[in-house]
């Protein structure tokens, strides 16, 4: 019996119910042979970390365009919380937390530079929009390795796919990727606005901190383990009705005092402004796109091509390539 098959045994013995056993995966879109150490949920939080898209993720804007500070969000750390949160709920609940864990791991890779600023101008301009949840199912399945995706299970792309929008992952595994999701990313915007002098401790409304609790460690260990007493022994990912209303207001809390906080977001008109010029500069020449979207031109249409082009940039990689097509180069005489 090899590593996988004993892993495999174990899971059918010892996981919930309710759990998605790697041996039952519906598989891969290309079938491969099978790994003889790691499940294939293993193998895709493998794919993915090693992935040229998830290491660009150092360099995207969580929610703040170029802080001054070593620890603000990037849309790499937010993952590893997302990441982190969700694997500690799959736990509670006895689900598999490999298949959470790539889900997880995979969720954001389209996300464009200057976070969902970046995405609101691709949604303006891509003909039938841009959301980012179906750019990185997209970035899975056919941007990765030169053009032929990871190859992931199913159930991990499904996860991807839906962590936000209308869709359901048809696995618990999957639905918890939702709500570690906005556990996260509520949490850790509060500890940025923090830092940066947006919000103050006392801003958080009482009735939101009496709930949740006073503090960021209280707030996210309050709500996990909600989601996982309300979920356990049941074939959904619940909250109680006291947790879901109190990261309601909190939410609510955050869209007027960050989101939308014109000291917070000040800058965001200059990153649209800059994505858009780079799309129409790249519509009118497209022989200058990198060699690897040049199939994707031939295939899908110019659009395409400059979309995926761009929403894979990293923030700093699209003020660069800004520079380049519109600012004049000093020269000398030598």
């Amino acid at each position: 019996m090899t590593l996988r098959e004993e892993r495999e045994r174990l899971e059918a013995e010892r996981l919930s119910p309710y759990a998605s056993l790697a041996a039952q995966s519906k598989g891969r879109r290309r079938p491969v042979e099978p790994c003889a150490i790691r499940t294939c949920y293993q193998r895709d939080g493998d794919r993915i970390i090693h992935s040229k898209a998830f290491r660009r993720l150092m360099h995207k804007t969580q929610v703040f365009l170029q802080p001054e500070g070593d620890h603000y969000r990037t849309r790499m750390t937010h993952t590893l919380e997302v990441a982190r949160i969700a694997r500690t709920i799959a736990r509670g609940l006895g689900l598999n937390e490999d298949l959470t864990e790539a889900a997880a791991l995979g969720h954001d890779l389209g996300h464009t530079p200057f976070g969902h600023a970046g995405e609101r101008v691709l949604n303006d301009l891509m003909e039938g929009g841009f959301r980012h949840n179906e750019q990185s199912l997209r970035v899975v399945d056919r941007l990765e390795n030169g053009g032929d995706g990871l190859n992931l299970c199913y159930e991990v792309r499904r996860g991807i796919l839906c962590h936000t929008g209308e869709d359901t992952a048809e696995t618990l595994e999957g639905q918890i990727i939702r709500i570690a999701d906005k556990i996260a990313y509520i949490n850790h915007d509060i500890d940025d606005a923090m830092r940066g002098g947006i919000i103050y401790p006392l801003d958080i409304p009482l009735a939101v901190s009496q709930v949740l609790g006073f503090d960021h460690s209280g707030r996210i260990n309050t709500l996990t383990e909600d989601v996982i007493r309300a979920s356990r022994g049941k074939n959904a990912i619940l909250q109680s009705p006291a947790c879901q209303e109190a990261m309601h207001q909190l939410r609510e809390f955050m869209f007027e005092a960050v989101y939308y906080n014109p000291v917070a977001k000040g800058e965001e008109v200059k990153a649209q402004d800059m994505i858009a010029r780079l799309f129409a500069y790249y519509q009118k020449e497209p022989d200058k796109l990198p060699d690897d979207f040049q199939d994707i031109r031939a295939r899908e249409g110019v659009d395409r091509a400059v979309c995926d082009y761009i929403a894979g940039m990293t923030d700093h990689y699209a003020v660069e390539k800004f520079r380049e097509a519109f600012v004049p180069f000093a020269w000398t005489v030598k």
